[in-house]
């Protein structure tokens, strides 16, 4: 297997440096991740868009934390599914939630199950919903708006859980605590 550089500030190609002087300002310092996406500068700026984009989205914490952890969950994500615990924690998502998201059990709404369903479905069956299922979305209350922001959800995902699975990026010490 290939070792993955995880760079920080002295090490990253010089198109990075700016990219992840962001990430200090947004994250306090550097997560391993951006380090590994730091190699090459358009994916750690595509991913940096894509999660301004999703998080800026019309889902609220809860609902965001439903589509990310469901998709990190289903991809085996070693590095996702703790960091974005910790991200649900910080944005006041109850931890119940995110327990129940991580051992694969019923949400506790029926909004939040139809979203999680809705959003499994999407990555199983590579964007091919039926009829019922479309039906039952926006029935839920949800609209064609919010299942195309969770497809840009799912595109976030795939590049930071592909990444860790290449890279076998190693966990935070900050997201320890949430593995």
């Amino acid at each position: 297997m290939s070792h993955f550089e995880i760079h920080d500030l002295d090490s990253a190609p010089a198109e990075s440096k700016l990219l992840l002087e962001r990430s200090i300002q947004n994250f306090g310092s550097i997560p391993n991740l951006h380090g590994v996406m730091a190699e090459s500068p358009v994916v750690l700026e595509a991913y940096q868009q894509l999660h301004t984009l999703f998080q800026n989205s019309s889902f609220d914490a809860e609902e965001l934390t439903v589509i990310w952890q469901t998709i990190n969950v289903e991809h085996n994500c070693h590095y996702c599914v703790p960091a974005h615990a910790a991200i649900a924690q910080m944005m006041k998502v109850d931890d119940q939630l995110t327990e129940a998201l991580r051992e694969r059990q019923p949400m506790p709404k029926e909004k939040l199950q139809v979203l999680h369903d809705t959003t499994l479905a999407l990555v199983r069956e590579r964007g091919i919903l039926s009829a019922e299922q479309l039906d039952r979305f926006y029935n839920a209350g949800y609209n064609q708006k919010q299942l195309l922001e969770i497809v840009l959800g799912i595109a976030q995902k795939v590049m930071s859980n592909y990444i860790n699975h290449l890279a076998d990026t190693p966990l935070d010490e900050r997201f320890a605590g949430f593995a």
